[in-house]
């Protein structure tokens, strides 16, 4: 199988301003597939010319192919539009001198969706796409001065829409919107959610955790983990400590994604703005960016939290709020998109509204002051979260490959 994913490598670190749940998705699924016997490629835009082109780094003769398409530089998503057809005439080439027939494509995001257009009218083969996040949903949560990717993006999505045989949502709110903003064929759209790997995140005592990173076994801490845009809403939390410690209430904030701290190439943009928000609250002593981390440090830093807090405006599905229930840590999250169906209220966690601080503070405050509560909800979200294993998400994944393929044999629609 040929797996696309043009923008950003399943392999890339984690946190930066293309990096994310995707990435972990593409690279889990990809290796959970070779355990059971499926070869895939994955094909992603070459960013460094110095990287080998073709890596094995996901186990199982499955390998990863950077794909050299304009400047093997990074590029802003706007300008990677124009590589697209080299992109598709590269993977080509590599599959022509490889002597390797694909059977399907699963591409991600809409870019990768349009490129596998053209390659499934080179290969005549089936595409099933996933578009993780979506234009028109990002258009309308946009702040005013956050900048949002044009229509081309919209119209693109819409032509993946009507070419590929499959479509993957991630949760039912996905399907809404895809029913609602795209008219979408919702006969062809099924619904699967992301996975965890429960062999690396697993509930560690939280001494432990802390003393593995360097926390106090006393102090109170909340975690973020994500990029750092506005849309995540990492202000509204950065506003619920001040009113919190307004309370009397003290606890620090790690926040996992972008630059490191003190790094001076750190630009005049959102991280700017957020250590700008920090000094006006008086909150510098309380609050660190931590800058990226090795996902396989993460599991120390969800079990050292008393909780991980998610204030998005829009989130796919939530990647990053399933590995912290995986991991024993309950979620507090804005009622939104997938965190709404992933975080069972008062179960294994909260949600609340989006952009409300007084609301996130009194959650915040109701959990972090009532350890008996944490630990339920810390156990009963371990609990939801083993339902998530990549063993049973993949499988459920090769059906619809498999309904596709069988599809395609007898001229049914898929």
């Amino acid at each position: 199988m040929a797996m696309l994913s043009y923008h950003t490598c399943p392999l890339a670190t984690l946190g930066g301003k293309d990096t994310g749940g995707m990435n972990v998705y593409v690279r889990d699924l990809t290796r959970q597939l070779g355990a059971i016997g499926v070869h895939v490629d994955v094909f992603t835009r070459s960013q460094n010319e110095h990287v080998p082109h073709v890596l094995h780094d996901l186990g199982y003769g499955n390998r990863v192919v950077h794909v050299p398409a304009g400047p093997e530089i990074p590029l802003p998503r706007q300008d990677l539009v124009r590589y697209l057809g080299e992109y598709v005439r590269r993977i080509s080439e590599f599959s022509t001198h490889k002597g390797i027939h694909y059977d399907l494509i699963h591409s991600h995001y809409w870019m990768s969706g349009v490129a596998a257009r053209e390659l499934k009218q080179l290969w005549d083969i089936p595409i099933i796409h996933m578009f993780h996040t979506l234009g028109a949903m990002k258009q309308r949560v946009a702040r005013p001065t956050e900048p949002v990717e044009g229509d081309y993006r919209v119209k693109g999505e819409r032509d993946v829409l009507q070419i590929a045989d499959r479509i993957v949502a991630a949760t039912q709110a996905e399907l809404a919107q895809l029913l609602w903003l795209y008219q979408a064929d919702t006969g062809k759209i099924t619904v699967i959610p992301p996975g965890v790997d429960l062999s690396r995140f697993y509930p560690i005592s939280s001494d432990e955790a802390k003393e593995f990173i360097g926390i106090p076994p006393c102090e109170r801490v909340l975690l973020f983990v994500g990029r750092i845009e506005p849309l995540k809403g990492i202000d509204v939390l950065i506003e619920a400590i001040a009113i919190l410690r307004q309370q009397g209430m003290l606890v620090c904030l790690s926040v996992i994604g972008g630059e490191v701290e003190g790094d001076p190439e750190i630009p005049n943009g959102e991280m700017g703005r957020l250590h700008a928000l920090r000094e006006q609250y008086g909150l510098t002593d309380m609050i660190a960016f931590l800058g990226s981390r090795d996902q396989d440090k993460l599991p120390y830093y969800y079990s050292a939290a008393d909780a991980v807090v998610l204030p998005s405006q829009y989130e796919s599905f939530g990647m990053v709020a399933l590995e912290a229930m995986a991991c024993g840590i309950p979620v507090v999250a804005s009622q939104v998109g997938g965190l709404a169906y992933l975080i069972q209220d008062g179960v294994t966690g909260f949600t609340v509204p989006v952009d409300d601080p007084h609301e996130l503070a009194s959650r915040l405050k109701i959990l972090i002051s009532d350890e008996e509560l944490r630990q339920r909800m810390g156990a009963q979200a371990a609990a939801v979260a083993s339902q998530y294993s990549w063993e049973v998400i993949a499988m459920r994944m090769v059906e619809e490959y498999q309904a596709v393929l069988a599809s395609k044999l007898d001229g049914t629609p898929g």
